[in-house]
């Protein structure tokens, strides 16, 4: 069959193709309290230990546009405001992890958005104080990371393979 261009399809070529299936990226920043506080190394090993690839890491304090395009889905809302005002506050480190599952996983590990109820173990859970300073964002979608990411970084600044 391999000599008209038909490859066999083994179990380990299966796996193969459906954990490339399952591969994908998201965007994740460490807030002003988590860079003030230093966290920022023990979260990126909890990534990294995890499995997830760092493809783009960068610190940077965010203007108030970047601040405002970034959660523009919460424009309107009575807390948009003072979490403008809170993410603008202090540096920033913004980062895209690549892995199985990415954007189902970084937000379980992350945990429930208000700190007070995020599970122990999960790094809201761990660190953060309430729902305002609780840490961490991430993307919660394929959209959101689409959208998300690209406030932060250009395409020439995300590593493709290592």
């Amino acid at each position: 069959m391999e000599s008209i261009g038909i490859k066999r399809i083994t179990i380990t070529n299966l796996r193969s193709m459906v954990k490339e299936m399952t591969k994908e990226r998201t965007f994740v920043f460490i807030k002003p309290d988590g860079v003030k506080r230093g966290l920022v190394g023990e979260i990126l090993s909890r990534f990294e230990r995890k499995g997830f690839k760092i493809k783009a890491l960068k610190m940077k304090w965010l203007t108030i546009e970047e601040a405002e395009q970034l959660y523009s889905i919460h424009r309107g809302k009575p807390f948009f405001k003072n979490l403008v005002k809170f993410v603008t506050s202090g540096p920033i480190v913004a980062f895209i992890l690549e892995g199985n599952s990415a954007i189902e996983v970084v937000r379980t590990m992350i945990g429930a958005t208000d700190a007070r109820k995020a599970q122990p173990g999960t790094i809201r859970g761990d660190y953060g104080l309430d729902i305002e300073a609780n840490i961490i964002h991430a993307s919660d979608s394929r959209e959101s990371f689409e959208r998300e990411y690209k406030v932060i970084f250009n395409e020439n600044e995300i590593i493709s393979d290592y």
